[in-house]
């Protein structure tokens, strides 16, 4: 396998660049690298930029509105909006609810709702955790009975990010309790302004509103918006992790993070000297570095492999899954590490939180250098990257399954 990028790959890594440079607003870029709360205006404008261009959706199929790009280029794509500051484009409708219509939607589901999530008009977020069904989705509780043309939903989803800006939210409910817990539950699309859906929010420790309970109480949802089969939600719900959990990993955004732990560390000094220079604390980098160049070559290894045809198309599922959830454990860990390390590298001006700071506008003084505003912020909210998507101990349930039949 030849790592290297091919000459065609490099002139689109450039044609990338050059168009980031030229289309992100140096304002909103700032407010990703301060760490700054981005409005719903923001992550909307961002959203429409990307779909003006035909960029939004590199992972679909070109035929409903992808671009057609190898994987190689999508990995490319990714790696220079992480260097460019880009916002995270909202995954929820357009990287998880669209590869499973894609797969398992009928063709008027398709037809209805890709378009809607391609030009904004949706907004999708995820119901699937619950109260004690979090890590443990199979043992979800949330009913859905039939009644003619419509299910009549009861029951809680916890945990829903962003689900206060949403109009729409895709839910795991359960519509049968015989056999296994995983062979009742049903994948329906719920419109959020029905009656009887309540969202309340879950504020964060640092304040911020990023995460909600959702209540249903007797919500009638047309049957037509069942995914796939009934009682078959549990294999649409291990597809979208798939999605999910390479998602997660964060390879770009880790890469961007280790440049800036190697800048704090030029900066900061200790004993007379900078940091970088002190033999223990760059053995520390150098560990998260090479940890993070195996994580990339382990990327780029299945995106190549994706290439030539390898992956659930050649029947070969399995692979795939474990591969998603091997890079899960280790992007979230490398993640976490690198966070840890620019904590230590600041000191005493990593301990303090400046809520205000984080607000859109805000050009008053921080604690410390500019760059030391965001890092305690960023350390304690990656916390759950290891936790959510299925926790790093379910990985590690998975991949003994999965490769050693355990």
């Amino acid at each position: 396998m030849d790592l290297s990028l091919s000459p065609d790959e490099r002139a689109f890594q450039t044609e990338v660049s050059d168009w980031l440079r030229h289309n992100l607003d140096p304002a909103l870029a700032d407010k990703v690298r301060r760490g700054q709360r981005l409005t719903k205006a923001d992550m909307e404008g961002w959203h429409r930029t990307l779909n003006g261009r035909g960029w939004l959706a590199p992972h679909w199929p070109k035929e409903y509105g992808g671009t057609g790009w190898s994987p190689i280029q999508r990995h490319i794509f990714e790696e220079e909006c992480c260097r460019a500051y880009a916002p995270r484009v909202v995954p929820f409708g357009l990287s998880m609810l669209a590869p499973v219509l894609i797969k398992y939607g009928s063709e008027a589901q398709k037809k209805t709702w890709l378009p809607r999530i391609l030009d904004g008009s949706d907004w999708w977020c995820q119901g699937y955790s619950e109260p004690g069904a979090g890590s443990d989705l199979a043992s979800l509780k949330m009913r859905a009975v039939r009644e003619g043309d419509h299910y009549i939903l009861n029951g809680q989803k916890t945990w829903t990010t962003l689900g206060q800006y949403a109009n729409m939210i895709f839910c795991l409910v359960r519509t049968s309790n015989e056999g296994k817990p995983q062979q009742g539950i049903s994948f329906l699309m719920v419109d959020m302004t029905t009656p009887g859906v309540e969202v309340r929010p879950i504020l964060l420790l640092e304040g911020t509103h990023e995460v909600n309970d959702v209540f249903f109480t007797d919500v009638r949802v047309p049957v037509e918006n069942l995914v796939g089969e009934e009682n078959k939600g549990w294999t649409y719900a291990k597809y979208l992790l798939t999605y999910e959990r390479t998602n997660i990993a964060g390879i770009g955004f880790s890469m961007v993070a280790l440049e800036e732990l190697k800048q704090i560390a030029a900066d900061q000094h200790r004993a007379g000297r900078p940091l970088a220079q002190d033999p223990l604390f760059a053995a520390r980098m150098a560990r998260a570095e090479i940890a993070l160049n195996n994580a990339r070559i382990a990327n780029l290894h299945i995106l190549w492999n994706a290439a030539q045809g390898a992956g659930n198309d050649s029947g070969n599922g399995a692979s795939v899954g474990v591969e998603s959830s091997m890079l899960k454990i280790k992007g979230t860990e490398i993640r976490q590490q690198i966070d840890a390390l620019k904590r230590q590298a600041l000191g005493a001006y990593a301990a303090p939180f400046q809520p205000e700071a984080f607000e859109p506008g805000y050009n008053g003084p921080t604690l410390g250098p500019d760059y030391a505003a965001p890092v305690a912020r960023q350390y304690f909210n990656n916390r759950k990257i290891s936790i959510f998507g299925g926790s790093n101990e379910i990985q590690k349930n998975i991949i003994s399954k999965m490769m050693l039949g355990l």
